[in-house]
């Protein structure tokens, strides 16, 4: 099988942890290297260290929920040059045997080595934030209506029937009467 990053490192993220296994081609042989590290900021900071100290120019990692975020961003952030895939976990947990998460993360490297997955799209940062504040406004307009639905449901099950009266209940007039 071709290999296409003969040195790149497989991350298998989590909660509070995060398993990195590096791989490199040297000679005829594959040499790996497993480290594990905290998902706080001096834990990333310290992850990227030893990446550029390991001179990687290639990570994958699984996109977990939203786990993969802060460490997505460090990755991006603390070291422009690296090229950093996000990966579709669908894409490669497909291979029984695999429990733990050293394996795993030596599996993401190992498919990235050979170039057997392909990287989920991931805009700019900028857009990210955009995404994440479009998001929370859109839930709480959401979370405000239901919230109207509520209290008109419950003045009308206390026999108070603004809405025959007023078009819109909690305005100034429904207020008002």
């Amino acid at each position: 099988m071709d290999i296409l990053y003969p040195v790149c490192a497989g991350i298998d993220v989590h909660r509070d942890t995060l398993v990195v296994t590096t791989l490199r081609v040297v000679g005829t042989r594959r040499v790996a290297e497993t480290r594990t590290f905290g998902a706080v900021t001096a834990e990333l900071r310290a992850l990227v260290a030893w990446l550029d100290a390991e001179c990687i120019p290639v990570v994958a990692m699984e996109s977990t929920g939203i786990y993969w975020k802060p460490v997505y961003r460090a990755l991006r952030m603390l070291s422009p040059q690296r090229t950093v895939w996000l990966v579709n976990p669908a894409h490669i947990k497909g291979v029984p045997g695999r429990k733990t998460d050293v394996k795993d993360s030596a599996w993401i490297a190992k498919l990235l080595m050979h170039g057997l997955m392909r990287p989920s799209f991931v805009p700019e940062v900028a857009q990210l934030e955009l995404r994440d504040l479009t998001r929370y406004r859109k839930k709480r307009i959401g979370e405000q209506a239901s919230e109207r639905n509520r209290v008109i449901k419950l003045l009308e099950t206390s026999n108070v029937r603004l809405s025959s009266v007023a078009s819109d209940p909690l305005g100034k007039a429904g207020r008002a009467i």
